[in-house]
Protein backbone atom coordinates (compact mmCIF):
# COMPACT_ATOMS: atom_id res chain seq x y z
CA UNK A 1 0.00 0.00 0.00
CA UNK A 2 0.80 3.31 -1.05
CA UNK A 3 2.08 5.92 1.45
CA UNK A 4 -0.55 9.10 1.14
CA UNK A 5 0.82 12.19 3.17
CA UNK A 6 -1.94 14.62 1.75
CA UNK A 7 -2.61 16.43 4.83
CA UNK A 8 -6.34 16.42 3.38
CA UNK A 9 -7.06 12.76 4.21
CA UNK A 10 -7.71 12.18 7.70
CA UNK A 11 -6.45 8.49 6.78
CA UNK A 12 -2.94 10.04 5.26
CA UNK A 13 -0.45 9.13 8.50
CA UNK A 14 -1.94 5.28 8.82
CA UNK A 15 0.26 4.74 5.60
CA UNK A 16 1.29 1.21 4.72
CA UNK A 17 0.36 -0.11 8.29
CA UNK A 18 -3.30 0.34 8.42
CA UNK A 19 -5.59 -2.49 8.93
CA UNK A 20 -8.35 -4.02 7.13
CA UNK A 21 -12.18 -6.00 8.52
CA UNK A 22 -13.08 -9.27 6.82
CA UNK A 23 -17.14 -9.46 8.34
CA UNK A 24 -20.03 -11.14 8.14
CA UNK A 25 -23.87 -10.11 9.00
CA UNK A 26 -26.90 -12.66 9.68
CA UNK A 27 -29.93 -11.93 11.24
CA UNK A 28 -33.07 -14.63 11.74
CA UNK A 29 -36.37 -13.88 13.11
CA UNK A 30 -36.49 -16.39 15.80
CA UNK A 31 -38.97 -19.27 16.67
CA UNK A 32 -41.45 -17.06 18.49
CA UNK A 33 -41.92 -13.31 16.59
CA UNK A 34 -43.68 -12.97 13.88
CA UNK A 35 -41.55 -10.57 12.39
CA UNK A 36 -38.03 -9.48 12.57
CA UNK A 37 -37.56 -6.18 14.15
CA UNK A 38 -33.71 -6.11 14.14
CA UNK A 39 -31.50 -4.51 11.36
CA UNK A 40 -27.21 -5.32 11.16
CA UNK A 41 -25.23 -3.26 8.92
CA UNK A 42 -21.44 -4.74 8.12
CA UNK A 43 -18.64 -3.13 5.73
CA UNK A 44 -15.19 -2.21 5.11
CA UNK A 45 -15.52 0.82 7.14
CA UNK A 46 -18.76 0.10 9.49
CA UNK A 47 -20.51 -2.24 11.76
CA UNK A 48 -24.15 -1.71 12.80
CA UNK A 49 -26.54 -3.05 15.08
CA UNK A 50 -30.04 -1.88 16.16
CA UNK A 51 -32.68 -4.09 18.14
CA UNK A 52 -36.30 -2.65 17.38
CA UNK A 53 -38.42 -2.02 20.45
CA UNK A 54 -41.97 -1.16 20.14
CA UNK A 55 -44.65 -4.16 19.14
CA UNK A 56 -47.52 -2.97 17.67
CA UNK A 57 -45.50 0.50 17.27
CA UNK A 58 -43.26 -1.76 14.49
CA UNK A 59 -40.09 -1.41 16.15
CA UNK A 60 -38.86 -2.61 12.39
CA UNK A 61 -39.15 0.91 11.53
CA UNK A 62 -37.27 2.56 13.59
CA UNK A 63 -34.26 -0.04 13.61
CA UNK A 64 -33.82 0.39 9.91
CA UNK A 65 -34.05 4.08 10.68
CA UNK A 66 -31.08 3.95 12.76
CA UNK A 67 -29.37 1.64 10.36
CA UNK A 68 -29.74 4.40 7.11
CA UNK A 69 -28.55 6.96 9.09
CA UNK A 70 -25.52 5.38 10.11
CA UNK A 71 -24.70 3.83 6.95
CA UNK A 72 -24.13 7.46 5.49
CA UNK A 73 -21.01 7.76 7.68
CA UNK A 74 -19.68 4.35 4.87
CA UNK A 75 -16.88 6.44 3.66
CA UNK A 76 -13.05 7.26 4.29
CA UNK A 77 -13.17 8.06 7.72
CA UNK A 78 -14.14 11.39 9.17
CA UNK A 79 -11.16 13.09 11.18
CA UNK A 80 -13.49 12.60 14.57
CA UNK A 81 -15.15 9.60 14.87
CA UNK A 82 -17.02 10.05 18.10
CA UNK A 83 -18.20 13.31 16.29
CA UNK A 84 -19.24 11.73 13.71
CA UNK A 85 -21.47 9.04 15.32
CA UNK A 86 -22.93 11.17 17.55
CA UNK A 87 -24.05 13.18 14.64
CA UNK A 88 -25.77 10.09 12.86
CA UNK A 89 -27.42 8.62 15.86
CA UNK A 90 -28.58 12.33 16.75
CA UNK A 91 -30.02 12.62 12.84
CA UNK A 92 -31.85 9.25 13.52
CA UNK A 93 -33.91 10.65 16.78
CA UNK A 94 -34.64 13.47 14.40
CA UNK A 95 -36.06 11.27 11.52
CA UNK A 96 -37.84 8.72 14.01
CA UNK A 97 -39.70 12.43 15.34
CA UNK A 98 -40.53 12.94 11.92
CA UNK A 99 -42.15 9.60 11.19
CA UNK A 100 -43.84 9.63 13.95
CA UNK A 101 -45.54 12.92 13.39
CA UNK A 102 -46.51 11.85 9.53
CA UNK A 103 -47.89 8.59 11.25
CA UNK A 104 -48.77 8.45 14.71
CA UNK A 105 -49.44 4.80 15.15
CA UNK A 106 -45.57 4.69 15.14
CA UNK A 107 -45.51 6.21 18.83
CA UNK A 108 -43.75 4.48 21.19
CA UNK A 109 -41.24 2.88 18.96
CA UNK A 110 -37.94 3.21 19.74
CA UNK A 111 -34.79 1.26 18.77
CA UNK A 112 -30.83 0.50 20.64
CA UNK A 113 -28.12 1.22 18.58
CA UNK A 114 -24.14 -0.01 18.80
CA UNK A 115 -22.21 0.70 15.81
CA UNK A 116 -18.95 0.71 15.41
CA UNK A 117 -16.33 3.22 12.74
CA UNK A 118 -13.27 1.87 11.80
CA UNK A 119 -10.40 4.67 10.59
CA UNK A 120 -8.06 1.45 9.98
CA UNK A 121 -6.50 1.79 13.20
CA UNK A 122 -8.90 1.78 15.82
CA UNK A 123 -13.25 1.95 16.23
CA UNK A 124 -14.88 4.62 17.37
CA UNK A 125 -17.88 3.00 19.63
CA UNK A 126 -21.26 4.10 20.22
CA UNK A 127 -23.69 2.45 22.44
CA UNK A 128 -26.97 3.48 23.59
CA UNK A 129 -29.85 0.58 24.85
CA UNK A 130 -28.89 -3.20 25.52
CA UNK A 131 -27.36 -4.80 22.65
CA UNK A 132 -23.64 -5.72 22.60
CA UNK A 133 -20.23 -5.13 21.51
CA UNK A 134 -17.25 -7.90 22.02
CA UNK A 135 -13.55 -7.92 21.89
CA UNK A 136 -12.26 -11.39 21.25
CA UNK A 137 -7.89 -10.80 21.59
CA UNK A 138 -5.76 -13.60 22.38
CA UNK A 139 -8.48 -16.16 23.30
CA UNK A 140 -9.98 -13.44 25.63
CA UNK A 141 -13.13 -12.13 25.23
CA UNK A 142 -13.97 -8.31 26.55
CA UNK A 143 -17.23 -7.02 26.33
CA UNK A 144 -17.03 -3.28 25.26
CA UNK A 145 -20.43 -2.07 26.08
CA UNK A 146 -22.55 -2.09 28.92
CA UNK A 147 -25.98 -2.21 29.15
CA UNK A 148 -28.92 0.65 29.83
CA UNK A 149 -31.25 -1.29 31.53
CA UNK A 150 -33.00 -2.31 35.02
CA UNK A 151 -31.27 -5.75 35.72
CA UNK A 152 -27.71 -3.95 34.62
CA UNK A 153 -28.52 -1.11 37.48
CA UNK A 154 -29.15 -4.52 39.84
CA UNK A 155 -25.89 -6.09 38.72
CA UNK A 156 -23.77 -2.28 39.71
CA UNK A 157 -25.29 -2.58 43.07
CA UNK A 158 -24.53 -5.83 43.58
CA UNK A 159 -28.15 -6.68 44.15
CA UNK A 160 -27.72 -9.87 41.54
CA UNK A 161 -25.68 -11.71 39.39
CA UNK A 162 -24.86 -11.82 35.60
CA UNK A 163 -26.25 -14.63 35.26
CA UNK A 164 -29.29 -14.26 37.53
CA UNK A 165 -29.66 -11.20 35.08
CA UNK A 166 -30.92 -13.43 32.27
CA UNK A 167 -33.25 -15.09 33.70
CA UNK A 168 -34.51 -12.02 35.93
CA UNK A 169 -38.40 -11.11 34.97
CA UNK A 170 -37.36 -7.51 34.73
CA UNK A 171 -34.70 -8.28 32.38
CA UNK A 172 -36.39 -6.28 29.45
CA UNK A 173 -36.75 -3.20 30.47
CA UNK A 174 -34.68 -0.35 28.83
CA UNK A 175 -33.89 2.64 30.40
CA UNK A 176 -32.19 4.71 27.86
CA UNK A 177 -33.16 4.40 23.59
CA UNK A 178 -33.25 6.25 20.27
CA UNK A 179 -37.07 7.19 20.41
CA UNK A 180 -37.25 10.43 18.70
CA UNK A 181 -38.75 11.91 21.80
CA UNK A 182 -35.85 11.95 24.38
CA UNK A 183 -32.44 13.18 24.07
CA UNK A 184 -29.84 10.50 22.69
CA UNK A 185 -26.99 10.17 25.21
CA UNK A 186 -25.01 7.30 23.92
CA UNK A 187 -22.01 5.66 25.46
CA UNK A 188 -19.09 7.16 23.26
CA UNK A 189 -15.44 5.84 23.22
CA UNK A 190 -12.61 4.58 20.86
CA UNK A 191 -10.78 1.37 21.09
CA UNK A 192 -6.97 0.27 19.38
CA UNK A 193 -7.41 -2.74 17.55
CA UNK A 194 -4.35 -5.24 16.44
CA UNK A 195 -4.16 -7.59 13.89
CA UNK A 196 -6.01 -10.89 14.57
CA UNK A 197 -8.93 -9.06 16.76
CA UNK A 198 -12.21 -10.51 16.17
CA UNK A 199 -15.17 -8.08 17.10
CA UNK A 200 -18.85 -9.27 17.47
CA UNK A 201 -22.08 -6.67 17.59
CA UNK A 202 -25.18 -8.66 18.72
CA UNK A 203 -28.52 -7.57 19.57
CA UNK A 204 -29.60 -9.14 23.04
CA UNK A 205 -31.67 -12.58 21.01
CA UNK A 206 -27.85 -13.80 21.64
CA UNK A 207 -26.52 -11.75 24.43
CA UNK A 208 -29.42 -12.96 26.40
CA UNK A 209 -29.46 -16.36 26.47
CA UNK A 210 -25.29 -17.31 25.54
CA UNK A 211 -23.00 -16.92 28.45
CA UNK A 212 -19.91 -15.74 28.34
CA UNK A 213 -17.73 -19.09 27.90
CA UNK A 214 -20.40 -20.28 24.81
CA UNK A 215 -19.47 -16.87 23.10
CA UNK A 216 -15.60 -17.11 23.75
CA UNK A 217 -15.81 -20.70 22.32
CA UNK A 218 -17.97 -19.89 19.35
CA UNK A 219 -15.91 -16.86 18.60
CA UNK A 220 -12.58 -18.50 19.03
CA UNK A 221 -13.07 -21.64 16.36
CA UNK A 222 -13.83 -21.06 12.65
CA UNK A 223 -14.43 -17.73 9.91
CA UNK A 224 -16.81 -15.25 10.25
CA UNK A 225 -18.83 -17.05 8.30
CA UNK A 226 -18.79 -19.99 10.88
CA UNK A 227 -19.19 -17.68 13.50
CA UNK A 228 -22.21 -15.55 12.90
CA UNK A 229 -24.22 -18.88 11.82
CA UNK A 230 -22.83 -20.60 14.75
CA UNK A 231 -23.85 -17.79 17.32
CA UNK A 232 -27.50 -17.82 15.70
CA UNK A 233 -28.07 -21.85 16.08
CA UNK A 234 -26.61 -22.04 19.63
CA UNK A 235 -28.93 -19.08 20.34
CA UNK A 236 -31.69 -21.14 19.07
CA UNK A 237 -30.80 -24.22 20.85
CA UNK A 238 -30.80 -22.35 23.83
CA UNK A 239 -34.34 -20.92 23.55
CA UNK A 240 -34.19 -17.28 22.26
CA UNK A 241 -37.18 -16.13 22.15
CA UNK A 242 -36.28 -13.02 20.38
CA UNK A 243 -34.98 -11.64 17.03
CA UNK A 244 -31.49 -12.68 16.83
CA UNK A 245 -28.76 -10.59 14.45
CA UNK A 246 -25.06 -10.65 14.86
CA UNK A 247 -22.23 -9.55 13.20
CA UNK A 248 -19.02 -10.60 13.52
CA UNK A 249 -15.39 -9.09 11.57
CA UNK A 250 -11.68 -9.65 11.94
CA UNK A 251 -9.23 -7.10 11.99
CA UNK A 252 -6.43 -8.58 9.27
CA UNK A 253 -3.39 -6.97 8.11
CA UNK A 254 -3.57 -6.40 4.08
CA UNK A 255 -0.16 -6.36 3.55
CA UNK A 256 0.12 -10.17 5.32
CA UNK A 257 -0.92 -13.23 2.82
CA UNK A 258 -2.99 -15.58 5.00
CA UNK A 259 -4.78 -18.54 3.90
CA UNK A 260 -8.59 -16.90 4.11
CA UNK A 261 -10.62 -15.93 1.33
CA UNK A 262 -10.10 -11.94 -0.39
CA UNK A 263 -11.45 -9.08 1.85
CA UNK A 264 -15.32 -9.27 1.98
CA UNK A 265 -15.64 -5.96 0.63
CA UNK A 266 -13.80 -6.59 -2.65
CA UNK A 267 -16.29 -9.34 -3.51
CA UNK A 268 -19.51 -9.24 -1.58
CA UNK A 269 -20.10 -5.32 -0.65
CA UNK A 270 -21.77 -3.46 2.47
CA UNK A 271 -24.25 -6.55 4.00
CA UNK A 272 -27.62 -5.32 5.05
CA UNK A 273 -29.56 -7.70 7.01
CA UNK A 274 -32.54 -7.93 9.24
CA UNK A 275 -35.84 -4.98 8.92
CA UNK A 276 -33.20 -2.93 7.25
CA UNK A 277 -33.04 -4.94 4.60
CA UNK A 278 -36.92 -6.02 4.52
CA UNK A 279 -37.73 -2.31 4.86
CA UNK A 280 -38.42 -1.15 1.20
CA UNK A 281 -40.67 -4.30 0.63
CA UNK A 282 -42.55 -3.44 3.59
CA UNK A 283 -43.27 0.21 1.99
CA UNK A 284 -44.23 -1.05 -1.12
CA UNK A 285 -40.72 -0.27 -2.60
CA UNK A 286 -39.19 -2.84 -4.48
CA UNK A 287 -41.55 -5.98 -3.96
CA UNK A 288 -41.77 -6.09 -7.98
CA UNK A 289 -39.15 -5.64 -10.77
CA UNK A 290 -39.07 -3.40 -13.42
CA UNK A 291 -37.80 -5.89 -15.36
CA UNK A 292 -39.80 -9.24 -15.09
CA UNK A 293 -37.07 -10.78 -17.14
CA UNK A 294 -33.90 -9.95 -16.77
CA UNK A 295 -31.57 -12.55 -18.56
CA UNK A 296 -28.96 -10.63 -20.00
CA UNK A 297 -31.76 -9.12 -22.96
CA UNK A 298 -33.80 -12.24 -23.16
CA UNK A 299 -37.45 -11.01 -23.50
CA UNK A 300 -39.15 -14.63 -22.78
CA UNK A 301 -41.61 -12.93 -19.97
CA UNK A 302 -42.70 -10.31 -22.32
CA UNK A 303 -46.37 -10.55 -22.61
CA UNK A 304 -46.35 -11.79 -26.81
CA UNK A 305 -48.61 -9.14 -28.60
CA UNK A 306 -51.83 -10.42 -29.91
CA UNK A 307 -52.40 -11.05 -33.32
CA UNK A 308 -55.10 -9.98 -35.94
CA UNK A 309 -56.76 -11.73 -38.74
CA UNK A 310 -56.45 -10.73 -42.14
CA UNK A 311 -59.23 -8.97 -43.29
CA UNK A 312 -61.57 -11.10 -46.11
CA UNK A 313 -60.11 -9.76 -49.82
CA UNK A 314 -62.46 -6.80 -51.00
CA UNK A 315 -64.06 -6.14 -47.76
CA UNK A 316 -64.36 -2.38 -46.18
CA UNK A 317 -61.88 -1.89 -43.71
CA UNK A 318 -63.59 -1.80 -40.20
CA UNK A 319 -63.42 2.58 -38.61
CA UNK A 320 -62.43 1.81 -35.03
CA UNK A 321 -64.71 4.82 -34.53
CA UNK A 322 -67.49 3.19 -36.18
CA UNK A 323 -66.84 -0.35 -33.94
CA UNK A 324 -67.11 1.99 -30.53
CA UNK A 325 -70.03 3.55 -30.71
CA UNK A 326 -71.78 -0.01 -32.99
CA UNK A 327 -74.71 -1.10 -31.00
CA UNK A 328 -73.76 -3.70 -28.49
CA UNK A 329 -75.50 -6.78 -27.57
CA UNK A 330 -77.19 -6.05 -24.00
CA UNK A 331 -75.13 -8.36 -20.99
CA UNK A 332 -78.43 -10.77 -19.33
CA UNK A 333 -78.07 -11.39 -15.53
CA UNK A 334 -75.47 -9.09 -15.20
CA UNK A 335 -76.93 -7.13 -12.19
CA UNK A 336 -77.67 -10.94 -10.51
CA UNK A 337 -74.01 -11.48 -10.45
CA UNK A 338 -72.98 -8.37 -9.48
CA UNK A 339 -75.53 -8.59 -6.46
CA UNK A 340 -74.32 -12.16 -5.70
CA UNK A 341 -70.72 -11.01 -5.81
CA UNK A 342 -71.51 -8.48 -2.87
CA UNK A 343 -73.40 -10.99 -0.77
CA UNK A 344 -70.78 -13.42 -0.94
CA UNK A 345 -68.02 -10.42 -0.24
CA UNK A 346 -70.56 -9.58 2.75
CA UNK A 347 -70.34 -12.52 4.29
CA UNK A 348 -66.68 -12.77 3.84
CA UNK A 349 -66.19 -9.84 5.89
CA UNK A 350 -68.56 -10.64 8.51
CA UNK A 351 -66.93 -13.66 9.08
CA UNK A 352 -63.65 -12.16 8.99
CA UNK A 353 -65.10 -9.36 11.55
CA UNK A 354 -66.00 -12.01 14.01
CA UNK A 355 -63.10 -14.45 14.22
CA UNK A 356 -61.10 -11.23 14.27
CA UNK A 357 -62.77 -9.66 17.16
CA UNK A 358 -62.82 -13.30 18.93
CA UNK A 359 -58.55 -13.29 18.14
CA UNK A 360 -58.70 -9.92 19.51
CA UNK A 361 -60.29 -10.35 22.84
CA UNK A 362 -57.19 -13.53 23.43
CA UNK A 363 -54.80 -10.55 22.98
CA UNK A 364 -53.30 -8.88 25.94
CA UNK A 365 -51.58 -5.33 26.87
CA UNK A 366 -50.23 -2.62 29.00
CA UNK A 367 -51.26 1.09 28.51
CA UNK A 368 -52.66 4.42 31.11
CA UNK A 369 -56.03 4.61 32.56
CA UNK A 370 -57.40 7.09 34.57
CA UNK A 371 -53.46 7.85 35.21
CA UNK A 372 -52.94 4.62 36.40
CA UNK A 373 -51.04 1.44 34.78
CA UNK A 374 -53.78 -0.75 33.58
CA UNK A 375 -53.90 -4.53 32.13
CA UNK A 376 -56.14 -3.81 29.26
CA UNK A 377 -57.52 -7.48 27.01
CA UNK A 378 -58.22 -7.14 23.49
CA UNK A 379 -55.61 -5.27 21.01
CA UNK A 380 -55.17 -1.30 20.41
CA UNK A 381 -57.05 -0.33 17.55
CA UNK A 382 -59.45 2.31 17.04
CA UNK A 383 -62.62 0.57 15.40
CA UNK A 384 -65.79 3.13 14.68
CA UNK A 385 -68.40 1.65 16.83
CA UNK A 386 -66.75 -1.39 17.98
CA UNK A 387 -64.90 -1.77 21.12
CA UNK A 388 -61.77 -3.12 20.43
CA UNK A 389 -60.33 -3.80 24.16
CA UNK A 390 -61.28 -2.82 27.78
CA UNK A 391 -59.64 -2.51 30.92
CA UNK A 392 -59.02 -6.41 32.65
CA UNK A 393 -57.03 -5.22 35.32
CA UNK A 394 -56.11 -1.72 37.33
CA UNK A 395 -53.17 -1.83 39.29
CA UNK A 396 -52.08 1.17 41.99
CA UNK A 397 -49.03 2.48 39.93
CA UNK A 398 -49.17 5.81 38.66
CA UNK A 399 -47.68 6.64 35.56
CA UNK A 400 -46.66 9.89 36.96
CA UNK A 401 -44.16 7.39 39.40
CA UNK A 402 -42.92 5.81 36.71
CA UNK A 403 -39.18 7.01 35.24
CA UNK A 404 -39.23 8.95 31.84
CA UNK A 405 -38.76 6.18 29.19
CA UNK A 406 -40.62 3.80 31.18
CA UNK A 407 -43.59 6.26 31.69
CA UNK A 408 -43.46 6.65 27.87
CA UNK A 409 -43.77 2.84 26.99
CA UNK A 410 -46.92 3.14 29.21
CA UNK A 411 -48.11 5.74 27.40
CA UNK A 412 -47.61 3.87 23.81
CA UNK A 413 -49.23 0.57 25.11
CA UNK A 414 -46.83 -2.37 25.84
CA UNK A 415 -47.82 -6.00 24.00
CA UNK A 416 -47.85 -9.04 25.95
CA UNK A 417 -48.18 -12.38 24.93
CA UNK A 418 -50.80 -13.69 27.47
CA UNK A 419 -52.32 -12.33 30.73
CA UNK A 420 -49.47 -13.84 32.72
CA UNK A 421 -46.82 -12.15 30.61
CA UNK A 422 -49.18 -8.55 31.27
CA UNK A 423 -48.89 -9.46 35.18
CA UNK A 424 -45.09 -9.74 34.63
CA UNK A 425 -44.94 -6.37 33.29
CA UNK A 426 -46.64 -4.73 35.99
CA UNK A 427 -44.47 -6.39 38.17
CA UNK A 428 -41.34 -5.17 36.33
CA UNK A 429 -43.08 -1.49 36.14
CA UNK A 430 -43.87 -1.69 39.76
CA UNK A 431 -40.19 -2.36 40.83
CA UNK A 432 -38.88 0.77 38.70
CA UNK A 433 -41.85 3.25 40.35
CA UNK A 434 -40.49 6.15 42.68
CA UNK A 435 -41.21 5.44 46.74
CA UNK A 436 -42.98 8.00 48.28
CA UNK A 437 -40.51 9.33 51.01
CA UNK A 438 -41.91 8.50 54.71
CA UNK A 439 -42.21 12.45 56.55
CA UNK A 440 -40.49 12.25 60.03
CA UNK A 441 -43.16 13.66 62.83
CA UNK A 442 -41.78 16.96 64.20
CA UNK A 443 -41.85 17.46 67.91
CA UNK A 444 -44.57 19.69 69.97
CA UNK A 445 -43.05 21.46 72.64
CA UNK A 446 -45.28 21.83 75.86
CA UNK A 447 -44.97 24.58 77.66
CA UNK A 448 -44.34 23.73 81.91
CA UNK A 449 -45.48 26.47 84.63
CA UNK A 450 -43.76 27.45 87.20
CA UNK A 451 -45.62 29.49 90.46
CA UNK A 452 -44.39 32.27 92.41
CA UNK A 453 -45.82 33.96 95.48
CA UNK A 454 -46.82 33.34 98.60
CA UNK A 455 -46.33 29.12 98.02
CA UNK A 456 -43.09 27.40 99.74
CA UNK A 457 -40.41 26.31 97.26
CA UNK A 458 -42.00 23.91 94.45
CA UNK A 459 -45.21 24.48 94.64
CA UNK A 460 -46.63 23.76 98.35
CA UNK A 461 -48.74 26.59 99.64
CA UNK A 462 -47.71 28.87 102.83
CA UNK A 463 -49.10 27.55 106.28
CA UNK A 464 -49.94 31.03 107.59
CA UNK A 465 -52.78 32.79 105.86
CA UNK A 466 -52.39 36.18 104.38
CA UNK A 467 -53.30 39.04 106.99
CA UNK A 468 -55.01 40.67 103.49
CA UNK A 469 -58.39 40.47 104.00
CA UNK A 470 -59.39 39.98 100.39
CA UNK A 471 -57.13 37.13 98.76
CA UNK A 472 -55.68 38.97 96.20
CA UNK A 473 -53.21 36.21 93.60
CA UNK A 474 -49.98 37.88 93.54
CA UNK A 475 -48.13 35.46 91.20
CA UNK A 476 -49.22 34.05 87.66
CA UNK A 477 -47.81 30.99 86.44
CA UNK A 478 -45.82 31.44 83.39
CA UNK A 479 -43.47 29.52 81.11
CA UNK A 480 -40.21 29.05 81.96
CA UNK A 481 -38.53 27.26 79.24
CA UNK A 482 -40.10 27.25 75.57
CA UNK A 483 -37.83 24.30 73.28
CA UNK A 484 -37.59 25.20 69.62
CA UNK A 485 -38.62 22.61 67.56
CA UNK A 486 -36.45 21.18 65.54
CA UNK A 487 -37.88 20.82 61.86
CA UNK A 488 -38.32 17.08 60.95
CA UNK A 489 -37.67 15.14 57.36
CA UNK A 490 -40.36 16.90 55.16
CA UNK A 491 -41.55 14.65 51.93
CA UNK A 492 -40.34 16.21 48.64
CA UNK A 493 -42.42 13.81 46.66
CA UNK A 494 -46.49 13.45 46.99
CA UNK A 495 -48.96 11.51 44.70
CA UNK A 496 -49.29 10.47 41.81
CA UNK A 497 -45.69 11.27 41.17
CA UNK A 498 -44.81 8.95 43.43
CA UNK A 499 -46.21 5.72 45.70
CA UNK A 500 -46.60 5.14 48.84
CA UNK A 501 -44.90 2.03 50.49
CA UNK A 502 -47.14 -0.60 52.02
CA UNK A 503 -46.26 -1.62 55.46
Amino acid sequence: MEQNDSPDDPVAETGSDRLALRYAALSDVGRVRKDNQDSGYASENLLVIADGVGGAARGDVASSTAVQALRRLDGPPPADLIEALAGAIHRAHDRIAELVEQQPELDGTSTTVTAALFDGHRIGLAHIGDSRGYLLRDGTLSQLTKDHTFVQSLIDEGRITEEESRTHPHRNLILRAVDGVHETDPDLFYIELAPGDRLLLCSDGASGVLDHERLTDILGSGSIDYAVVELIRASLDAGSSDNITCVVADVVDPAVPDDGPPLAAASTGPMIVGAAAEQPRRAGQGSKSFFRGHRGGDTGEIEPVPGEEPAPVGARPVDPEELRYAPQEPHRGRWVKTVGALVVLALVLAVAAVLGYRYSQRQYFVAGHDSRVAIFRGVQADIPGVRMNRVAQQTDVTIASLPDFPAEQVRAGIPAESLRDARQIVARLDDAVRICPTPTPTPTPTPTPTGRGTGQAGGSPSAQPSPTASPTPTATPTPTATPTPTAGASATLAPPDCVEATP
